[in-house]
């Protein structure tokens, strides 16, 4: 194994929350380590000094750019390894053009994103919102006629990146039908996963629960609107576990204001919604504060993935997790 300089760019709250000191001493063992003692997140100064002669940086939420004044005091800069999703906050022309690889933990992520969207799914089926409200009521079997299994149901998955798969993976345990529309994968591969690539509004058609796993770009923005969203059966369940650009909210408050459809939001645009927004009081939305990624002992899935990054890195295996820059318009 070769000794390598390793650079911890990320505050310390974030290191302290990702890592724990197995993981830390994983990497100690492939080279040096060098941790961001700050609290706050670094500034790009910081960064910078931080990064002196590092020939491995690993970032966080919070980071920089890893710009020219950056990389300029780290010219042996063989890679920068995310330990978050998205690589887009940190990338910076100078990356590509200096030959510099890059890595990200999306994939740890993506399993906690599936395993939410399967709960909710789970849940919102069993009508377990609105029965566990009349049970509270002193309500013992109202609306347990609209309990449903997910068994014979049709679930359309938007989306077949990292979450997406995982998700089609989940649900294989499952009776179930599985739709997916993505541009970006063929039929043949939605068919090895064990589900059936259509087109978007045939999947809005004859789904009972939609989730979406789609990246936010140019494309995909507000992609369900007043026209997609009125093709959905009445009684189906919309969940969103990816990003709230992705929905016309206005329209979707109008949809949900008739009563045809249950949504289930883990994300919003913007974060978090006003205090007036309708999601928050519409009786038939589930409303979370953005924690299907990670959040709490989840994270150290993170810490784990990018430890295990650094251990192939160092011993010159191939990566799981490293990102093709000159595909980045399809990355979340």
């Amino acid at each position: 194994m070769t000794s390598l300089k390793i650079v911890m760019l990320q505050s310390r709250h974030f290191t302290d929350r990702i890592f724990t000191n197995d993981h830390l001493e994983r990497i100690k063992r492939v080279g040096e380590l060098v941790v961001n003692e700050i609290e706050g997140n670094p500034t790009p100064a910081h960064a910078a000094e931080l990064a002196e002669g590092a020939d491995v940086l690993i970032t966080s939420w919070g980071c920089p750019p890893l710009d020219a004044p950056i990389l300029d005091r780290c010219p042996k800069l063989g890679i920068a390894l995310h330990a978050a999703g998205t690589v887009k906050p940190i990338l910076s022309p100078e990356i590509p053009e200096r030959g510099i690889r890059v890595g990200t933990a999306n994939e740890a992520l993506a399993r906690g994103v599936a395993e939410t969207a399967l709960g909710l799914m789970i849940v919102s089926l069993k009508n377990m919102w609105q029965l566990s409200r009349n049970t509270r009521e002193g309500e013992w079997d109202k609306q347990r006629e609209r309990v449903r299994e997910l068994y014979e149901v049709n679930v359309g998955v938007i989306g077949a990146g990292l979450s997406g798969r995982y998700l089609i993976g989940l649900l294989r345990a499952f009776e179930v039908r599985v739709l997916v529309y993505d541009p970006f994968v063929s039929e043949a591969e939605i068919a090895g996963m064990g589900a059936e690539k259509v087109e978007l509004d045939a999947l809005l058609a004859a789904s009972d629960v939609v989730s979406i796993h789609a990246p936010s770009i140019p494309e995909t923005y507000r992609m369900m609107n007043a026209r997609t969203l009125g093709l959905m059966k009445d009684d189906a369940i919309l969940i969103n576990t990816a990003r709230g650009t992705l929905i016309d909210e206005n329209a979707l408050a109008e949809e949900l204001r008739k009563g045809r459809l249950w949504a289930c939001l883990d994300v919003t645009d913007p974060e978090p919604p006003a205090l007036d927004h309708p999601f928050r009081s519409l009786p038939n939305v589930t409303l979370l504060p953005h924690i299907a990624g990670a959040e709490n002992n989840g994270l150290r899935r993170l810490g784990d993935y990018i430890a295990g990054e650094v251990e192939r890195y160092a011993a010159g295996m191939p990566l799981k997790g490293e990102v093709d820059v000159s595909q980045l318009f399809r990355l979340a």
